[in-house]
């Protein structure tokens, strides 16, 4: 326990700051993206496959644009200006949602949502690196993405509250959701010092070959391995979408996105700090098995207790995951080239995600639900078979 606190003691206040922001910035987003399948199912209409299109291209955006925003921080040497310019378009998007009255209108809102997080998110990751000692960069990550996650649990409960008080007014919750968006901008204009560059010499094209030939296989590794991930984890909305067929009340879905969340906050930090002293590889292999345990159990049940297991398993597998993969991309990328490097695996992850939700979609739509759950866990096993025989990292 002296150990856990030794080590949250020295990790710098820019992480704690760049956490802060992320926590209210997910507060909004969830309130919205926690309601977002039912009001486009209920109120406009929109079908299965309409939805996992919107989401899918949503998400692939904001990954896609990482490239563009990482490899122009690495030119510049500046993040934090990036990092304002993403998380204020943010901010901006969310009374679109509010306003929507169909889903040409929703797509229009989670695009400019999307293209903020995708500009924020490799200088973001980023800054985190560069301010982290090597040898705490896993437990720092953990923390971000723990702080980062709280806010996705608080955004559903919120949400839950609100509806049950406000009688299902899904418009009127979305204007809530705008303040903490604008409070994470804030938080970040006055509260982060931008940290001198790493960078000292000439800069140059991060994307000319010359520099792109000093990423190595360990990290050309490291994307595959992350895009194959994504195209095995769809959006989050199906999670939602499978919930709304246990008969739960409207107001208490979203108790499904709190639980997976609640687990993702909990378990980040933990995993993280062991991801500091375990094989990157092995605990990677236990993530997948943790995924392909939650798949089965959402395939299965037909019992609210067994969605909320299988969500809840969803959660733990992101806590095991999603840190430690930057993690990994830090180590494996030069410093000056850590902007660019967070960007090209943001793209291949981006891909992943939008054929993983088109294509889940389209399985639900055709077989079922038990289909899209079912066809994430074969990707898990056929990855961990691959994980297995590949040599260790």
């Amino acid at each position: 326990m002296f150990s856990r606190f030794s080590t949250l003691g020295r990790i710098p206040k820019g992480v704690w700051v760049l956490g802060g922001v992320s926590m209210l910035m997910d507060v909004s987003s969830e309130m919205i993206h926690s309601l977002l399948p039912l009001f486009m199912a209920t109120t406009l209409g929109a079908s299965v496959v309409v939805i996992g299109l919107i989401e899918g291209l949503a998400e692939a955006t904001a990954l896609i644009i990482k490239v563009f925003s990482g490899v122009l921080s690495d030119y510049l040497g500046k993040r934090k200006g990036l990092a304002l310019l993403g998380y204020g378009l943010g901010a901006l998007s969310k009374p679109l949602f509010a306003l929507a009255g169909s889903p040409g209108v929703i797509l229009g809102a989670r695009l400019l949502d999307r293209v903020g997080k995708g500009i924020r998110g490799a200088p973001r990751d980023a800054l985190v690196a560069d301010v982290t000692p090597p040898e705490i960069r896993g437990a720092a990550f953990g923390l971000r993405q723990s702080l980062d996650t709280m806010g996705a649990f608080l955004g559903p409960l919120l949400a839950v509250g609100l509806m049950l008080l406000w009688h299902d007014d899904f418009r009127a919750i979305f204007w809530v959701a705008v303040i903490p968006a604008v409070l994470a901008v804030v938080l970040l204009f006055c509260g982060l010092q931008e940290p001198k560059s790493p960078i000292e010499h000439k800069r140059s094209n991060p994307i000319r070959r010359e520099n792109l030939r000093r990423l190595s296989k360990d990290y050309w590794w490291v994307v595959g391995l992350g895009a194959v991930f994504t195209l095995a984890r769809f959006s989050e909305a199906f999670l939602v979408l499978r919930a709304q067929q246990m008969a739960i009340p409207l107001a208490l879905i979203p108790l499904v996105m709190v639980a997976m969340n609640l687990l993702y906050a909990l378990s980040a930090y933990p995993f993280g700090k062991l991801s500091d002293r375990m094989n990157h590889s092995s605990m990677l292999q236990l993530g997948l098995g943790v995924l392909i345990a939650a798949d089965i159990v959402l395939a299965v049940s037909h019992h609210w207790a067994g969605i909320l297991l299988g969500v809840a398993l969803w959660g733990i597998h992101m806590g095991m995951t999603q840190g430690l993969l930057a993690a990994m991309i830090a180590k494996t990328a030069p410093a000056d080239l850590r902007g660019t490097a967070y960007g090209m695996f943001n793209l291949m992850s981006g891909g992943a995600l939008l054929l993983a939700s088109l294509g889940a979609g389209l399985l639900w739509e055709a077989w079922g639900a038990a289909s899209t759950f079912y066809a994430g866990a074969i990707i898990c096993v056929i990855t961990l078979l691959g994980m297995r025989l590949a040599p260790q990292k």
